[in-house]
């Protein structure tokens, strides 16, 4: 059996941030990865000349963030793109009416300007909510205190139930009321052309990470942990969980005795939403010029509503769009080719004869991925936002919980991954330790 000071539970973000600075400090670490690769939900499909990133995409907001930082310094190539959190505009956008008409500028305006003065209605309705209040009850409370016509509440109406699919792949009736508080960004948004699991690798640089390790149970106590693998066991002084919701939630992956009530009441509190990505590359380029996104609104608009256009990346023509909530349910048991139609159909009605047969189309399948079993994780009603912290509470100085979904500013993020995994190097450590670590090479 093979002793260390500490085992660190999936090569992920969090991980690898925290497996780095711990053996930077002298420890002896090993990182056990269930998937034969590391990078966890930061994973980049490259083929032909073409990266796309199959998970995390984009840094949501680069001021004063350390992830952006640590990028920057590692040398990673960023392309700013400012609509990765479902903003009306900032950026040009087409909207096309329910009709398929495409709005003017004005129109545009107008309907940004109501969604912004809607969400200061929204904020106090989310502040009044009670625990167990859900974010749609949220929309229809202060749509009610505006009286609007039913026009403009449902365009409203409408694009909140899409904000609430696209930032966290669930129906809005399934997510706390709190369970976008944090949505807010501070700065330009960034995209990775090389893709974003360059991280990772970087992360990983000089680390004992050993792959295809299944971690099925962590026995331990005051004294230590042994981590059973099917592959073996490991020995430490402590562990550092990094394992998606999904796998914590599992059954398949067991701690012995069970964790501290008030974990698992954190962890009950989370759940992994439905969330696919559908990239289709073109031969040509049909849809509108210098536009960062397209957005279909009304009942056409029900599943597939907004295309990202990606072809600056690397100058092929080039659409993004999510199945996220319940059409990454419904769609769930579809085959590419009927995922790539029903976005393709959705596409006709905005730009009709012109949409021409993608050559390629790539999509995820996180939803059925043993090792996430989701994209990322989400609030559910009657969870509270101090359930983040309170999941990366250490337990007996032995286990430390991370991860995105432990860290409140920015839950869902790699920037909460990153953080979160430092915060539990330094917990361990009992010390404050600078980012910038991060990037120096291990000695």
């Amino acid at each position: 059996m093979q002793v260390f000071d500490t085992v660190v539970i999936g090569a992920g973000v969090s991980g690898l941030t925290a497996a780095r600075l711990l053996a930077q400090a002298g420890q002896r670490v090993v990182v056990l990865e269930a998937r034969d690769r590391i990078g966890g939900r930061t994973w980049s499909h490259r083929a032909d000349g073409y990266v796309a990133d199959r998970g995390a995409s984009w840094i949501h907001g680069i001021d004063d963030n350390p992830l952006a930082d640590v990028v920057s310094a590692f040398g990673m190539r960023t392309a700013e793109f400012t609509v990765g959190s479902y903003q009306p505009d900032g950026r040009p956008i087409a909207y096309y009416g329910p009709t398929g008409e495409r709005l003017d500028d004005d129109a545009v305006q107008r309907f940004a300007d109501d969604i912004r003065h809607f969400d200061e209605h929204l904020a106090a309705a989310v502040d009044a909510s009670e625990s167990h209040g859900t974010y749609q009850e949220a929309i229809e409370t202060a749509l009610a205190g505006l009286a609007w016509d039913v026009d403009r509440a449902e365009r409203v109406r409408e694009f909140l139930l899409h904000r609430s699919e696209e930032q966290y792949g669930v129906w809005a009736g399934d997510l706390a009321a709190r369970g976008l508080d944090d949505d807010v960004i501070f700065g330009d948004e960034v995209v990775f052309p090389d893709g974003f699991d360059e991280l990772a690798e970087n992360l990983a640089d000089g680390l004992d990470v050993r792959l295809e390790h299944v971690v099925t149970r962590i026995a331990w106590t005051p004294d230590g942990v042994t981590v059973s693998t099917d592959q073996g066991e490991f020995m430490a002084a402590r562990a550092t969980v990094t394992v998606p919701i999904g796998v914590l939630k599992s059954g398949d992956f067991v701690f012995e005795p069970p964790l501290p009530e008030k974990h698992a009441r954190a962890i009950s509190g989370f759940e992994m939403n439905n969330f696919e990505k559908v990239f289709l590359r073109f031969p040509t380029k049909f849809w509108d010029d210098e536009v960062y996104a397209i957005r279909q609104q009304g009942e056409a608009g029900k599943w597939w509503h907004s295309w990202y256009d990606l072809t600056a990346l690397d100058g092929v023509p080039t659409l993004l769009t999510f199945a996220a909530g319940p059409s990454a349910i419904e769609t769930r048991s579809w085959s590419a080719d009927q995922i790539a139609d029903s976005v393709l159909e959705a596409l006709r009605g905005v730009y009709g004869d012109q949409v021409d047969v993608p050559h390629q189309v790539l999509i995820t399948n996180w939803q059925d991925d043993p090792y996430s079993r989701g994209s990322y994780a989400y609030m559910k009603p009657g969870a509270g936002a101090d359930d983040h912290d309170l999941l990366a509470t250490p337990i007996e100085g032995v286990l430390h919980i991370a991860g995105e979904a432990t860290w409140t500013e920015d839950p869902a993020t790699v920037t909460a991954a990153l953080r979160s995994g430092h915060r539990a190097a330094q917990n361990i450590l009992g010390r404050e330790l600078p980012f910038g670590a991060l990037t120096e090479a291990l000695t």
